[in-house]
């Protein structure tokens, strides 16, 4: 964690500091269905003020990025998941025995409710046999949630990049609990009970 301002002393006997920043890893998805965890969230907070009972913190603005690895991904959606040819893009690759293997390509944005979306989808390589069609649509028909993100922090974009995807955030007047910031806890498997 590094704080900026000066005296950093005064400022945390007030409670409160002018910017602050944290960067974690490996945050862990316990107790989720098909969790997905995040990589490195990295949070810039100014005007942080905690409460009397020091059980929860407010900013008056929050700006933060979570990064997802594909293999985190492709954990939770139980297809393959990798960078697609064109930029903000994944390829999703589905296998049944038998059957065989498709690729298919989709675009990939923020949608409303802290949710990761997959649009556009494109077959790529193999025939999207009608097996093969129900995997992919299990897999990406729905947005993936993320869970535990703190009040009033928003999700406003996603980037594609070699390794996974990160996820940027922003908010003003964001609340910290232990309940919502101890971990950030995206799920893909309660995504149909959300829409």
């Amino acid at each position: 964690m590094h704080v900026s301002g000066f005296p950093v002393l005064n400022q945390l006997a007030a409670g409160s500091l002018d910017h602050a920043s944290l960067t974690a890893h490996d945050i862990p998805a316990d107790g989720t269905t098909r969790p997905l965890p995040v990589t490195k969230p990295t949070v810039g907070m100014d005007g942080l003020k905690t409460s009397g009972s020091a059980d929860e913190a407010h900013a008056e603005s929050v700006a933060a990025t979570a990064f997802l690895s594909y293999a985190d991904v492709s954990s939770a959606l139980g297809v393959q998941v990798s960078q697609g040819a064109e930029p903000g893009r994944v390829d999703a690759t589905a296998s049944l025995p038998l059957v065989g293997d498709v690729t298919v390509s989709a675009a990939v944005s923020a949608a409303s409710g802290n949710r990761i979306a997959f649009t556009d989808v494109r077959t790529e390589q193999g025939d999207l046999l009608p097996p093969l069609q129900s995997l992919l649509d299990k897999a990406l028909i729905e947005p993936i949630p993320l869970r535990n993100v703190p009040d009033g922090l928003r999700l406003r974009s996603v980037t594609t990049t070699e390794d996974g995807i990160d996820a940027r955030f922003t908010g003003r007047s964001v609340t910290f609990r232990p309940d919502s910031a101890e971990r950030w806890r995206p799920s893909a498997g309660q995504r149909r009970s959300q829409s």
